[in-house]
């Protein structure tokens, strides 16, 4: 079975699959912006990946959320919740991390089903 990429630099992937399982991460667009703001375009950039690899957001598995300060795990949840249909939510952690752009305030790492 192959290796499916999309998106492909030299340095990374947008999205990854082997066999029906997908693997991506998706960043904040606009840097200037406080968390939630972040975090909506983060989700919104998360779904238009699932669709492209050729699934959606009830079929998360696991997401690996990272902040850059962990108090901001409450505007986070507030919108993560909001996002996330009811009964499908996915095994999640959420972890404080030093960013690799400083205005990174969140990142998430995702795999799914297709």
């Amino acid at each position: 079975m192959a290796i499916e990429r999309h998106g492909t630099t030299q340095r990374y992937s947008d999205i990854c699959a082997y066999g029906n399982t997908i693997y991506l991460v998706e960043t904040p667009q606009t840097l200037d912006s406080n968390v939630a703001t972040q975090t909506h375009e983060v989700l919104a950039g998360i779904e238009k990946l699932l669709q492209r690899a050729g699934s959606d957001k009830s079929r998360l598995l696991m997401a690996t959320i990272y902040l850059r300060d962990i108090e901001d795990s409450i505007a986070v949840n507030a919108v993560w919740d909001r996002w996330v249909p009811r009964g499908t939510a996915p095994v999640r952690v959420c972890v404080e991390a030093r960013m690799a752009h400083h205005d990174f305030l969140v990142e998430v790492a995702i795999v799914a089903a297709r």
